[in-house]
């Protein structure tokens, strides 16, 4: 997990004279930026290093674009969009938590609430209140949108492991059961998405990507 940064950026203030509303929706789109330097643990599939929040938000819009045909529930695409797009920003203050770090997702809810509570107030009245809203749905889960962008965000890093011979499946707290539950998640929100993630950790098992249960990583 990266270390919180400054609230807002001050390197080159605005220049005077902005209509207020504008000046602030400049400032969060300025404060977003940051989203770009919050390292994710999955890897790329075309480079050798880690994915970061905005490059992983970016692949979810694109996949919800792409693989909306496969929701078992019908959705409104754009509005999905709109949900990935967000869903990650609160991450710009509480950093990434890997899912296999038990100590990093302990707190994380928490976490999350309180950036959520300190970013998007830099925006307009009425746009902080649309976007925490997003924010808010995609985190319950309730919607057929929120469900299907779940979906998404569970196996945009299984497909990148699977691409990587492993990535954050060789995390210490990788295991079956782990990365099983990573699946049931992509079942939620799609069964044919679902039964292809399921082919995708069986072949990993069978290629020892994956620990089996019964195994335990190397000690440092």
């Amino acid at each position: 997990m990266d270390p919180e940064p400054d609230l807002v950026i001050d390197r080159s203030p605005l220049p005077d004279g902005l209509d207020e509303r504008l000046r602030r929706q400049l400032t969060f789109v300025a404060e977003a930026d940051r989203l770009k330097t919050v390292l994710r643990a999955s890897p790329l599939a075309a480079a050798d290093r880690r994915e970061n929040d905005a490059e992983h938000s970016w692949h979810l819009a694109l996949m919800v674009l792409l693989l909306a045909e496969h929701a078992d529930e019908p959705i409104d695409v754009g509005h999905a969009m709109s949900l990935v797009v967000v869903h990650d920003l609160v991450e710009i203050y509480a950093g990434d938590s890997p899912v296999f770090d038990a100590a990093a997702v302990a707190d994380q809810a928490e976490r999350e609430e309180a950036a959520a509570d300190r970013l998007f107030t830099l925006l307009p009245d009425d746009q902080a209140t649309q976007v925490r809203g997003l924010w808010d749905e995609f985190e319950a889960g309730e919607s057929p949108e929120a469900r299907f962008c779940k979906a998404m965000d569970r196996l945009e890093p299984m497909l990148l492991n699977w691409l990587d011979h492993g990535g954050t499946w060789q995390m210490p707290g990788a295991t079956e059961t782990t990365v099983r539950a990573r699946e049931a998640g992509v079942v939620s929100g799609s069964t044919t998405l679902g039964d292809a993630v399921g082919r995708l950790v069986d072949e990993g098992l069978a290629r020892g990507w994956i620990r089996p249960d019964a195994a335990t990583p190397d000690a440092p």
